[in-house]
């Protein structure tokens, strides 16, 4: 009977791998078609390998916690001729481990108790696993200044950053790091504590420090949200405060949309759409679900949508249209008990709205000619500089405060 292969899905745009956390079926069972076999992580969410056919699971050759590429052979499903004839499915043999010593694409030697190779570069190495992160940084460490190429080479086959490195004093001339520094940092390390970060944990790490090497600065002002608050209150279902500012953003940015351009060379490139996404906290992490076209959907029409996406995301079954692509995200760091921070964008963005937990503060009153209570919480924009000036991203904010103003109007 024909053996069709499980092969890894492209999961998502920008998913190269993933890495598989349960079988939900064992060999021998039986199975239909489009039916859920296993479960992968990727970076951004949990999803599942389904079966090519109806028939019956004969083997598994990816492991738990093995990390597998895009197009590589999961397992194998046995159907029947007919089957695999009316799908136009071949069959295909099993790919057998060589005895020379040679490993097969997508094998993982740590799945059969082997040492690891050391990886040349990022795609001779198939069983790919997270980048430790936040490594133990010694309290006299000056940073190095200079990397050699040596060094530099040796790290990326280690898949390590200079960020993780920053904290390593350097012992040769004007401070540099040489190899001798690193393999002793190496070394040191096997009397640390140690945890393995999730593939959650290094996506985070690795956007933001992509985001940080461009030169963001932060703004921001204190709104009066009571208008908002009463809106909110008299409204069922009650919409979420993020979401009256993504709404507000999202108008601001239809107005003038250069404002959330990417620089690329001399030129602004400007959005096709208002997108936008807001940040979720999920485990170990955080997802930054997308709201399609923004500035022309109505509040009222967003929020069904919303709630259904913060759902998603804290069970990390964020759909694939429902990431990516996003302009701007909101935060509401206020969630924490925070007044003031200073997000930072993804890398793709040039703009992240924040908002604080709102206080009950006095305000001057002008008609009345005396202070008045009034509901207050700071809100910051933080931004690309190269894009946006001081006084761009002050003017951007004031239309926001303008608009939460009048919240039935979102």
């Amino acid at each position: 009977m024909p053996r069709i292969p499980i092969v890894m899905p492209q999961l998502g745009e920008s998913i190269a791998e993933a890495t598989v956390i349960a079988h939900l079926f064992v060999a021998g069972d039986s199975v239909e078609m489009d039916k859920d076999l296993l479960e992968v992580e990727t970076q951004k969410a949990t999803m599942g390998v389904t079966s090519p056919c109806s028939g019956r699971v004969v083997e598994w050759l990816a492991q738990v916690n093995g990390s597998y590429a895009v197009g590589e052979i999961l397992g194998y499903v046995e159907c029947s001729a007919e089957e695999a004839k009316r799908l136009g499915l071949d069959g295909h043999s099993e790919h057998p481990v060589p005895t020379d010593g040679s490993l097969p694409h997508g094998f993982s030697p740590m799945d059969h108790g082997a040492e690891p190779p050391m990886r040349s570069s990022p795609s001779s190495f198939a069983g790919v696993g997270p980048t430790l992160r936040g490594l133990p940084v010694p309290a006299h460490a000056l940073g190095a200044s200079f990397m050699s190429p040596r060094l530099k080479a040796r790290m990326a086959e280690l898949g390590l950053h200079s960020a993780d490195l920053a904290g390593i004093a350097g012992s040769g001339a004007a401070g540099r790091l040489t190899i001798e520094d690193f393999e002793k940092f190496l070394s040191q390390l096997d009397d640390q504590k140690l945890s393995q970060a999730s593939s959650m944990r290094v996506a985070v790490a690795d956007a933001m420090r992509r985001s940080w090497t461009r030169p963001i600065a932060t703004v921001g002002t204190p709104v009066v949200i009571d208008s908002m608050l009463v809106h909110r209150k008299s409204s069922m279902p009650k919409p979420g405060p993020a979401l009256y500012a993504l709404r507000a953003l999202a108008i601001a940015l239809g107005e003038n949309s250069a404002l959330a351009g990417r620089l690329v060379g001399d030129k602004i490139v400007h959005p096709r759409s208002i997108d936008l996404g807001f940040a979720v906290e999920a485990e170990d992490g955080v997802l930054v679900p997308v709201l399609r076209n923004a500035e022309r959907t109505p509040l009222s029409d967003l929020l069904i949508r919303y709630n259904d996406l913060v759902d998603l995301a804290r069970r990390r079954r964020l759909p694939a249209e429902a990431t990516g692509g996003s302009i701007a995200t909101v935060t509401n760091f206020g969630t924490f008990g925070l007044e003031w921070a200073t997000p930072i964008p993804l890398p793709e963005q040039t703009l992240v709205l924040g908002m604080g937990a709102g206080r009950v503060m006095p305000r001057w009153n002008a008609e009345s000619e005396s202070f008045q209570p009034a509901t207050e919480a700071h809100f910051t924009l933080s931004f690309d500089h190269r894009v946006l000036d001081g006084g761009g991203a002050g003017r951007l904010l004031a239309r926001i405060s303008e608009l939460l103003q009048a919240p039935h109007l979102l």
